[in-house]
This record gives structure tokens, sequence and C-alpha cells, in this order.
């Protein structure tokens, strides 16, 4: 038998123990017409998919937890920068339960973790989906382009005629030989002009080096060294979307962080001393992002245009194509960091007493993540690994050539992209680098973008990390478009187990057919606008 094994970095075979093979005669090793393996928004979309479709399905989830981000923080469709009228399918099903639960009998944008992970699982479990909680693929077993058999961290294996890589990082698919790529590609790769180092305009004034000359702690380099336009291994940062409230009956306290070190808060310190609002009052608003959710919570975020935020510049770097282990410590390392900087806001003297005031009034909300500290299960990563396959969606096909006739939905998310980095322009100023806003286009998701090459893998989709460039993939990198592509995975998916059909030789109009009659939105509609009005889809807070 012509076997190809992909072995982990991480527990025994990283250790140099080579895990022990996988035998197909393994009377113990369960069998399935579809695995997703990834239980966020677009991995539950597709297990429900196919689900629905008569496949037997697993999905396989590394945390605790289902729904991603709709359940660890982020508490919106992101509407707000969208067109409303190309969410569809299970995407919109999802918001239109959503609005039963909330009893306003409408789709609902603006939602709680708690009831987003409430509906996921009602969906999942009418679907009859098999789900299994705390697992990682260890180990991916391939005959030639085909994968038989994964081998889960428990030590179980399992087995099916298609694969779903539907995770924020493709650690499936990356195990399984398929080319990936992670960072931002250089303006030459693919002609893209928003690609690459990009520079804000506008330096911030504040120390930026110790009294050594070193950088400070959240200061990854020289703005000397790096050229506007080049490639970089660095995706867009990451943070954690705590969920928070004023209100005395439900708050609780916000924990300080295992390791606190002052010293990662010089950079905001320098620039609070240098009377950094013109003469005027800082605010925490400065700072953070507070954005007025339902029941009197309030969702954090990183505050794109703030000097320091809740985005931990540089501490993503390693995590794309990190070990387990090194991603736990990166991980650990941002919540030092967050709860770190919200200490320093509320007690430190050399923040305004205002703000430390503003900040003491704040407090976890104890109806969210009760098992967990009332913190949110899950990093935002909001990009990892992306698949290089065949066909590669650039920029040019989000905001031109924006038809494809193997379409299996429609996006229209704005361009964006958080920073990446901070970087010196002088020992007294520095400049944020790697933002993209762009207001957005509807274009069509080719499915030939969810596909490996076919020397790759023949049975693997993947739509969480698709074949994507960075600029392009910062408008597929929302989970309610994710929830449309995990949606055409799944049925694609049961389609293939049934016809044994290599997923490049997919029949793609029945496809696109049976999408359509699930109320994806596959076509462009005549009279509908085709970019983003500002102003037309309504406030972005309640």
């Amino acid at each position: 038998m012509n076997r190809r094994t992909f072995l982990t970095r991480t527990g025994a075979a990283a250790a140099g123990v080579a895990l022990p093979a996988l035998t197909f005669a393994d009377g113990g090793r369960e069998i399935f017409d579809v695995i997703v393996y990834g239980g966020v928004p677009c991995g539950i979309s597709a297990a429900v998919a196919a689900a629905r479709e008569g496949a037997r399905v697993l999905l396989v989830e590394p945390t605790r937890h289902i729904g991603g981000l709709s359940t660890s923080g982020i508490n919106t469709a992101e509407s707000e920068h969208m067109l409303k009228w190309t969410i569809g399918g299970l995407a919109l099903e999802f918001y239109e339960r959503l609005g039963k639960l909330y009893g306003t009998n409408r789709p609902e944008y603006f939602f709680e973790s708690s009831a987003a992970e409430k509906v996921y699982l009602e969906m999942l479990k009418e679907a009859g989906v098999t789900v299994r909680y705390g697992l990682r693929v260890e180990q991916v077993v391939k005959e030639g382009p085909r994968i038989r058999a994964l081998r889960l961290s428990d030590g179980s294996s399992v087995s099916a005629r298609l694969f779903i890589d539907a995770g924020y990082e493709g650690d499936l698919m990356a195990r399984a030989g398929v080319s990936s790529t992670f960072g931002r590609e250089s303006r030459e790769a693919y002609g893209e002009e928003a690609a690459g180092i990009r520079f804000d305009k506008t330096p911030r004034t504040a120390a930026t080096v110790d009294a050594q000359g070193n950088l400070l702690p959240g200061i990854s380099a020289w703005a000397k060294d790096l050229k506007e336009g080049d490639a970089h291994r660095g995706v867009m940062n990451y943070n954690f979307r705590l969920t928070v409230t004023r209100d005395p009956d439900k708050r609780v306290p916000i924990p300080g962080p295992k390791n606190y070190d002052r010293a990662r808060y010089r950079l905001l310190e320098n620039w609070l001393r240098g009377n950094p609002a013109g003469g005027g009052k800082v605010k925490l608003t400065d700072i953070l992002d507070l954005y007025k959710r339902r029941n009197g919570k309030y969702e954090v975020n990183n505050r794109q245009d703030a000097v320091i935020s809740l985005g931990h510049f540089g501490g993503q770097f390693g995590y794309p194509d990190g070990d387990y282990a090194s991603r736990v410590r990166i991980v650990a390392d941002h919540w030092d960091y967050t709860l770190g900087l919200l200490k320093f806001l509320a007690e430190d003297p050399c923040v305004p007493a205002n703000v430390r005031t503003e900040m003491r009034q704040w407090g976890l909300h104890k109806d969210e993540f009760a098992d967990n500290g009332n913190l949110p299960y899950q990093l935002y990563v909001r990009e990892a690994r992306r698949m290089q396959g065949a066909f590669v969606v650039t920029q040019r096909d989000v905001t031109d050539e924006r038809r494809k006739p193997d379409a299996i939905g429609i996006s229209s998310h704005f361009i964006d992209s958080h920073h990446v980095q901070r970087v010196a322009v002088s020992p007294t100023a520095f400049v944020n680098e790697g933002r993209i806003w762009r207001i957005g286009w509807a274009y069509q998701i080719p499915y030939r973008a969810l596909t490996p090459r076919p020397e790759e893998c023949v049975n693997l989709l993947v739509p969480g990390a698709a074949s994507y460039s960075h600029v392009a993939y910062c408008t597929l990198r929302l989970e309610s478009v994710w929830m449309i592509a995990g949606q055409a995975a799944g049925v694609a998916a049961a389609a293939l187990a049934k016809s044994g059909q290599p997923v490049q030789a997919a029949d793609v109009p029945a496809i696109q057919a049976k999408l359509r009659s699930q109320r994806q939105v596959v076509d462009f509609i005549p009279g509908q606008p085709e970019r983003f009005q500002e102003g037309t889809n309504g406030p972005a807070e309640f």
C-alpha cells in the first residue's frame, strides 16, 4: 500500500518519537461520509449543510465550545460593513433564528455570545451532526492524494470519504501536505496595489526606545529597515473580544494577568506624558473601542486609531505555522498583555485620573463565559494560513473581475486589515503598519478557491483558510461570509461523498442549483447595489 503519513510537530512527534501508524483494518476506527475540522461558524455551516443532504457527519472542535468568535465575544454579523442582500442560506437562517430567540421575528445581526451558542447547538442537533470536543488533528494519513484517516489527540482514529478544513488556522490542510502560505504578499506578486508593507501616513509622537537605545515592547522594527509594498511574514494583529458591563448587579471584577510587566506599556506611558490630546482630556475610548450590545453588555475591541490598544502588535508572529505548544504560549501571552493593559489603565499613576476612574467602572459580564471565569474562550485569530490552490482569489477578483462561472456565494465586506505591527520612525516617533480599509464591492466567491491542487489532495475542501491572497482574504475573514463558504463546502462534500469524484471534478452547476434552493445568494440580483453606500445598512450599535 502506497501510504504517505504527515505528522504534526507537537506531542510525540515534537519529541522525536514516531506516532503509531494507522491501520485501515483497525476495527476501532470510526467511518463517516464527511468529517469537518473546526467548530467555528464556517464549520458549523458546513456540517449542517452536509448532514441535511443525508451525509453522516462528524464535527471535530479543538476547544470545549463550538461557534468560534461568534460565541467568544464578536457579537455582530459585520453587516454594518456589508450589503445585507448578500447574506443568505444558513447564515441568514442563523440570524433569523436569533430573531426568534429574541422575540423580534426578524434577522438579528447583533447578538450575545451565549445566544449564538444556543442557536448553533440547536442547528447541529436538529441536523444530526456528531460533535467531538477538545480534540486536535495530530496525524493525517493519505494514499496518494487521498486522505484516508485522521489520528486525533486522544489517540482515536476517524475516517471519511470527504474532509473539510473549516478552522481559522488551516491545520488539517497543512498536515495533509496541501500548499499554504501566511503573511502578506508583495505588490508585485499578484499586481495588488494594496499588498505588502503599508505605513500609516501620520507618525505618532512618543519615545520609542529605552535609555540603552533598545526598541520598547510593542515596537517590532525600525521603519528604515522596511520598504513599502514588500512582502512580510506578519499577519494582522490578534486580540480578545471581552464582554463587559457597568451594571453593578452583573459586573464581575476583571482579573489581573498571571504575569504583569509594567514595561510592556511604556510606549503608552510616554504618549500619555506627551500631552497627546493637544491639551485636551484623554478618555478611555481613545484607547479601547466599546460597542454597545444587548442587555447592558458591551463588546471591547482593539481601537484602530489608538496609540496602543487591545491588539497585541507583534504578539501574533509565530502563530500561523506554530505547533500547538507554541500557540498555547502565544495565547497565554495575549492574555497577559490584555489583562495587563486593563490593569495598567485602572491602576497606574501615569494614567489620567478620569481614565482610571472610568476603567474601574467596568467589569466582566457574569452571564457570559460562565465556565471560563467570564473570559472568552478563543483568541481572535483574524488571519493565519491561507491555502495556495490552483486558483488564488486576489484584489482584482474582489474589485474588478467580480463575476465567476463557478460562484458558490457572494461576499461584500470591506477590504479590512487591522494593523500588523508598530515600527519606530525615530527615537521619538513611531508609525503603525499594515492597515487596509476599503469600501467593498459585492463579488462572487469561486468554488475553485475551496479546492487544493489535484496532485496534493482530491478529497479535501478548505472554506476557512481558502485560496486567497492577503488583500482578498480581508473580505472573506468574517464569520457571516465564512458561513456562506462553509455551506457551499458542505453541500459539495455530501454530493462528492456519494459520487466518489475528486473535489476538483465536482458538478458545480448541480451544487449551485442546490445552494439556490437553500436561499444561498449565488447570483447578482438586478436592482441591488453592488457597492456599499454609507448609511444604507442601519446603525452599527444599539
